[in-house]
């Protein structure tokens, strides 16, 4: 690849250009070379000094002569090549090195380009090195920021999704769990990881955002979506008591604010069965949910006997 480049180059510039071909051709030869021995210090040097040099000479303006464009249009596609290369060099020492190193490498690669298609594909790794590396504090604000420009990377809706839920704040939450359940059955398979582990991770994601997209439902009185939702999550969370104990109070919730709204004492009922769930689980819900029970059949009575 270089080689052919490097030929091409020599046509490009034959016009007249800011940037000297022989120092971009220079800093991109010897990023190549810091990228094989995986030198982050001199990546991060070289590849912001390879973007702006690539930068300077995709940013010059289209001649008016007729004559020239075809090669103006070579010299701009060219260094829009050397621009992603720059961009490429970042993301792939990044994830092979240590966690801080990988943050620092990464956080040029949002400095340098925050819409380059390799953050698309370095956001996890990315945020996995945050925490590593004693900087979780920055994962939020990683994530706010990455959502601008990827708004269907799963990595990061669901890092909103559960700094959200441990504010306990679910009207926040309920969007970027929505949109997880709107891109993770698209998602393909992760480049370096099997279809049934991918499937099982897909899973159990698909699972928590059900659960926090059904909570925050349940939160602002949408009970319909929250049956729906938290219904659908109940497989995915067997053998986890702390979601499934919220899962089944809200399901009890749920049901019994539609039963009673579509007098409809068999659902009032299926409530009392969900609380019943939910009270069998130790737990902060398990006295309330003993309570609602007795309550709800007490309801569903009195709805009977009114027939």
């Amino acid at each position: 690849m270089r080689r052919t480049m490097i030929l091409v180059a020599g046509l490009l510039f034959a016009g007249s250009v800011t940037a000297r071909p022989d120092d971009l051709e220079d800093s991109y030869a010897k990023l190549q070379s810091a990228v094989a021995a995986k030198d982050a210090a001199q990546v991060k040097e070289l590849s912001s000094k390879l973007y702006s040099l690539a930068r300077e000479m995709a940013m010059k303006p289209a001649p008016t002569e007729e004559s020239g464009k075809e090669l103006w249009t070579k010299q701009v596609a060219y260094a829009k090549e050397l621009e992603a290369y720059s961009e490429y060099a970042l993301y792939a020492t990044a994830v092979q090195l240590q966690p801080a190193t990988t943050v620092e490498l990464m956080d040029a690669l949002v400095a340098q380009n925050p819409k380059s298609k390799y953050l698309g594909l370095g956001y996890g790794a990315y945020l996995s090195a945050l925490s590593k590396s004693g900087q979780a504090s920055r994962i939020p604000a990683v994530a706010q920021k990455g959502l601008i420009n990827f708004p269907d990377d799963d990595d990061l809706q669901m890092v909103m999704a559960e700094y959200d839920v441990s504010r306990n704040q679910l009207a926040d939450a309920g969007p970027h769990a929505e949109k997880l359940l709107q891109v993770l059955p698209r998602h393909p398979v992760p480049e370096g990881m099997s279809a049934g582990d991918w499937e099982r991770k897909r899973d159990q994601a698909l699972g928590r955002a059900m659960w926090i997209a059904g909570q925050a439902h349940s939160a602002k009185g949408e009970y319909n979506l929250a049956d729906q939702d938290l219904r659908s999550a109940l497989p995915r969370i067997a053998g986890n008591d702390a979601m499934l104990a919220a899962a089944y109070f809200q399901l009890g919730v749920a049901n019994y604010h539609l039963g009673r709204q579509g007098m409809n004492a068999n659902q009032v009922l299926e409530a009392a069965a969900f609380s019943d769930k939910a009270a069998a689980i130790r737990g902060p819900y398990q006295q309330q949910a003993w309570t609602n029970a007795n309550a709800m059949r007490r309801e569903a009575a009195k709805m009977r006997g009114a027939k």
